[in-house]
């Protein structure tokens, strides 16, 4: 990229704001559901749809985004992306049909994978070599904060003005951004010669190149592993504490991930490589989940599980660039992370519930700690294919 007009720190800040707002495109609907019911009562099956749709964009077309972004400019994806979400969200504050409202959660998906795609892989490239562990660790954050801040400020608005006030208040944060980054980020540096004509043939052919290289595919792949299990162990965890200490438990159980990432997994990014950590995220995830086993709904144990969960969190995002220094396999690998976040968080919640449902809690356990084994075996292996690849 060109220089830039203002101190990366504060494009940075900006960039995961972009994050935010991303985020958010989940949050303003999964946080408000009871809201939405209301003002559809005959559409309850529908709302379920509203959430999920997003997921099911991002796993058919996550990869086909970072091919997209590489051929456009990550500043241009990153601008029109912000400026879809923003207009749909005003759509949505209209409040229309059930139909209207579901199609416009299509257009919102092509928005969030716009931003996740573009913002992370801008950020690497502004970053410097000292900070870009930690802009990339605030980054993997993006999720977490912005379900919180959606709890927080997002609830009171909508019990004060209704959706349509958290979706003009969405829709504003995500113009904002816009208009901040028109300013201050730098243009996209042209691209010499003809791009490719993006055909089918060629997308599955792009996707069977990334998936089998070992640099850009492992964030993600080991991405699939975390994804399978955080969300559903949000959702399950705390209804297995006792009643008085529910609602405390499910606060602090996605902030413990973010404070680890951005404290201990900041720290130790300086003495070990990303994928080092995100092995000992996964590691200290096993024990503390055999440790649940012994002592089932123990309230620091959940809180420590998902803690070490931040460390993996925050380790991915970085192992990006660690991995792969140029621009264009970076949004290879973001647009794969989204791919496969969107796969763990569409497959996980029901997978893991039905186990707990059906069998019993001691299954829902070893199916987690099977998920880290493999997280932590296919690092092995990939770190075991670049190595054979640096002695060529």
């Amino acid at each position: 990229m060109r220089k830039f007009a203002i101190a990366p720190l504060r494009l940075v800040l900006v960039l995961w704001l972009a994050g935010l707002g991303a985020a958010a495109q989940f949050a303003k609907i999964s946080i408000i559901l009871p809201e939405l019911r209301a003002v559809y009562p005959d559409a309850t099956l529908s709302l379920g749809f509203l959430v999920s749709l997003l997921s099911v964009i991002g796993i058919f077309l996550g990869l086909f985004a970072g091919l997209i972004a590489t051929q456009i400019g990550f500043r241009k994806i990153l601008i029109y992306a912000l400026l879809l979400g923003g207009i749909t969200s005003v759509f949505q504050a209209t409040m229309p049909s059930i139909p209207l409202l579901l199609t416009s959660r299509i257009f919102e998906g092509f928005s969030h994978l716009g931003i996740v795609v573009a913002a992370p892989t801008l950020i690497a490239q502004i970053s410097t070599a000292r900070y870009q562990a930690l802009a990339m660790t605030l980054w993997g954050t993006f999720f977490g904060v912005a379900f919180a801040l959606v709890a927080w400020f997002g609830i009171p608005i909508v019990a004060k003005f209704g959706p349509p006030g958290l979706f003009l208040t969405h829709s504003f944060i995500l113009v904002l951004t816009t208009i901040l980054l028109l300013f201050w980020l730098p243009e996209d540096i042209p691209k010499t010669g003809n791009a490719p004509r993006m055909t089918f043939s060629l997308v599955l052919k792009q996707h069977y190149l990334i998936y089998s290289s070992p640099t850009i595919a492992a964030p993600a792949l080991g991405w699939l592993f975390y994804t399978l299990t955080f969300v559903a162990l949000l959702t399950i965890l705390p209804d297995t504490v006792a009643t008085q200490n529910r609602s405390l438990i499910a606060g602090f159980m996605p902030l413990a991930g973010i404070a680890s990432s951005m404290t201990v997994g900041v720290i130790l990014l300086r003495y070990i490589s990303a994928v080092q950590l995100i092995i000992c995220g996964f590691m200290l995830a096993i024990i503390l989940s055999l440790m649940l086993l012994l002592v089932p709904g123990h309230p620091t144990l959940c809180i420590g599980l998902l803690g070490s969960l931040g460390l993996v969190q925050g380790a991915s995002f970085a192992a990006i660039p660690q991995l792969n220094q140029q621009p264009e396999n970076q949004a290879y690998a973001n647009g794969a992370m989204a791919q496969m976040g969107n796969i763990g968080n569409a497959c996980g919640t029901p997978l893991l519930l039905s186990l707990l449902i059906y069998l019993d809690f001691g299954a829902l356990i070893m199916a987690i700690i099977t998920c880290y084994i493999l997280g932590i075996g296919l690092h092995l292996y990939l770190g075991r294919l670049r190595a054979a690849e640096d002695t060529r």
